[in-house]
């Protein structure tokens, strides 16, 4: 997989578990935007950085609701922080 594909591939994952979790990730994005996209970037790029996307990719098909991140999740504390408001 390119680079490219894999950040892409990882921007989907992220906002995916984001959802799953209901962590509102384009509110934070909104509250402070400059401060955000740096955090956006990060959480894209610790994603891409995943050894298992794959099961990260399967964990959330057919899954509406998660209630936490797998354990392997390198965004795992951020995302859950976010979801608990």
């Amino acid at each position: 997989m390119g680079i490219f594909s894999k950040v892409f591939n990882s921007s989907d994952l992220v906002s995916g578990m984001a959802r799953r979790l209901g962590a509102d990730i384009a509110s934070d994005l909104l509250e402070n935007p400059d401060m955000n996209a740096t955090n956006m970037r990060s959480l894209v790029i610790r994603c891409a950085a995943c050894r298992d996307q794959e099961g990260c990719a399967a964990l959330q098909q057919g899954r509406a609701h998660l209630d936490h991140a797998p354990d392997y999740c390198m965004n795992k504390d951020y995302l859950e922080h976010l979801a608990r408001g």
